[in-house]
């Protein structure tokens, strides 16, 4: 019996990068670079920096928008494009021109995997958390895009495919009342007070989060982001005058290297929901969170833990304990990861408008057909087209980062030639 078999037709390979930065305000993927008098830099909000008055104002005072937005495009040798954004501004910019460029020219952008463990591994010295794996995560994404452009597929049905016909959404914002309106199936408000700021800031937290409930009834969800600005013990004592307010859960209450606190707050507050997760980064960041059970819903944003890549890996590991996985904002990138996952429940629509009270796109004018929620959900039909779906706005604030960038990033060092790989063993055989 003879068979005949034929090879596999040549996928296309990455043949060129191109980063772009993002004039302006209110565009892409930084979400607090936003104009003044919007709730997320001029809020009384707990921050880590609370503990100095003169940063206490305004979160732009100490420098959350600094970085701002930036882009990344990937060229397929038969002319696709992937895209995605992300923050990180111009150090961004410089790392994937710089560093990781030299692992995406010439890969075959299927090799998932493998390119973000080069990545990963060659920034490690550097990185592991933080900037240089948000960058990750964003070259991370624009490959996914691009693999779906190619095999005209969303990414959702590649990683999995629908595990519900619609997703529904809670929404983060000033106004509850306003979330519970327009049909969100929760709300989750930044805590104002830190606990630098004293047992009257905490007094204050109280009468806060009381209205806030009395305005909403005693069933709809409240859920409260502390962001990084609370102690072992503030929390344990907030949490106890808070048990008639019936509070949801509590969101990273504490630093996110403080692993061992959450342990001390589960055993005081058994039966409280404690999350937290957005600014942990890697499987390696993730596993401790879940391991020790101490966290029960893990937060990761999917433009910052390593991209799509990386998050499938947390994912799995968080459902082998049963340990949700709620993602933190990033619009469609998460929301193609959530329809896809049995044990993402929900997502998180982070309002913003100026005033929390409408929906807007996430990514403001940098996109001219990003999907948002109606009446609190999408419906997963939504997200059927290729990649993520989203569409270049034509007149998008976009700037190439190669003319911008000073001095302007360089070609990598070459590899070393025949006749010095000769000389060098010379060198190291008479040594």
């Amino acid at each position: 019996m003879s068979s005949t078999t034929s090879k596999v037709k040549p996928f296309p390979k990455i043949k060129e990068v191109r980063t772009f930065l993002i004039h302006g305000v209110g565009s892409g993927g930084d979400y607090h670079n936003v104009n003044s008098g919007h709730w997320l830099i001029d809020s009384k909000i707990a921050t880590p920096m609370s503990h100095y008055s003169k940063y206490q104002k305004s979160r732009t005072d100490f420098g959350i928008n600094v970085l701002g937005s930036f882009c990344v495009e990937l060229v397929a040798t038969d002319g696709t494009k992937g895209f995605a954004t992300g923050f990180g501004g111009p150090p961004a910019c410089w790392l994937t021109a710089e560093h990781f460029k030299r692992f995406l020219v010439g890969a075959d952008p299927r090799d998932t995997n493998l390119i973000f463990e080069q990545m990963y591994r060659a920034s490690m010295f550097y990185g592991r958390k933080g900037l240089p794996v948000a960058v990750i995560s964003v070259i991370d994404l624009a490959i996914w895009d691009l693999l779906g452009k190619i095999r005209n597929e969303p990414v959702y049905k590649m990683i999995g495919g629908a595990t519900r016909e619609r997703l529904n959404f809670y929404c983060t914002g000033p106004e509850p009342t306003a979330a519970k309106e327009m049909g969100f199936i929760g709300s989750k408000v930044a805590l104002p007070y830190s606990a630098a700021e004293g047992y009257e800031g905490l007094r204050k937290n109280y009468e806060y989060l009381k209205g806030h409930r009395d305005a909403l009834g005693p069933d709809f969800p409240l859920r409260v982001d502390c962001w990084m600005s609370l102690t072992v013990m503030y929390t344990i004592e907030l949490v106890e005058k808070c048990k008639d307010l019936h509070i949801d859960w509590w969101e990273e209450v504490l630093s996110p290297d403080d692993v061992e606190g959450f342990g001390l707050l589960k055993r005081a507050h058994p039966t409280v929901k404690f999350t937290t997760g957005e600014h942990e980064y890697s499987r390696y960041g993730f596993r401790k969170l879940i391991e020790d059970r101490n966290i029960d819903i893990i937060q990761p944003d999917v433009m910052w833990v390593g991209g799509m890549t990386e998050l499938l890996k947390v994912s799995a590991m968080a459902a082998a304990y049963d340990v949700p996985v709620v993602c933190h904002a990033s619009g469609p990138y998460s929301y193609h990861f959530t329809v896809s996952q049995s044990n993402s429940p929900f997502q998180e629509y982070l309002a913003n408008s100026p005033d929390g009270k409408s929906v807007l796109p996430v990514f403001g004018n940098l996109f001219t057909n990003e999907p948002i929620p109606t009446k609190g959900y999408l419906d997963v039909t939504d997200l059927d087209l290729p990649g993520f779906g989203l569409e270049i706005n034509p007149s998008a604030p976009l700037i190439d980062a190669a003319g911008v960038l000073n001095p302007a990033p360089c070609k990598s060092l070459p590899a070393p030639t025949t006749q010095q790989e000769e000389s060098q063993e010379k060198v190291n055989g008479s040594s």
